[in-house]
């Protein structure tokens, strides 16, 4: 017993005493559980600077199975197998999945979907980080003490 890691975290403290980081605990405490799902394997790159891609593995999938849904800060990459009614063969042996999936990425502020391929049973999608201007840092000039605006005082003659 004395060799065993602690693999649970109980994040209750925190949601009692902080306000608006619900997402940031949901996150840590899914990627706390063992129970994550392996199927389909995936990659994700750096392709550039800005630029990533995920790459999913869906052989036997075709692109009419697949849906890829972006909704706010989350990519979800879904895969229902359509049943062929007019196959007459009989499948002896299933090596090949094809199970139903569900696969969704936390993506980080101003990161879009690009692109979406499907190429030999890999389904890439392209994605780059698209900072708005009003978000980039930008540069402020310092003025020097001496161009202050002259104040002209309006005399009065008596």
């Amino acid at each position: 017993m004395e060799d065993l890691t602690m693999r649970t975290y109980d994040l209750t403290p925190f949601y009692r005493s902080t306000v608006g980081f619900d997402r940031l605990f949901n996150l840590l405490d899914q990627a706390s559980s063992d129970g994550s799902p392996g199927y389909p394997p995936y990659n994700i790159e750096r392709t550039g600077e800005n630029a990533y891609r995920i790459t999913v593995a869906v052989s036997g999938f075709a692109k009419d199975e697949l849906s890829i849904v972006a909704k706010e800060n989350t990519l979800t990459i879904k895969g229902e197998k359509v049943a062929n009614e007019n196959s007459k063969s009989e499948v002896l042996y299933r090596g090949i999945a094809a199970r139903a999936f569900e696969r969704a990425f936390q993506l980080a502020d101003f990161v879009q979907v690009k692109d979406a391929s499907l190429e030999n049973g890999l389904l890439h999608v392209d994605l780059v980080r698209e900072i708005p201007e009003a978000k980039k840092p930008r540069q402020i000039a310092i003025n020097s003490g001496a161009a202050k605006a002259q104040v002209i005082e309006n005399s009065v003659a008596a």
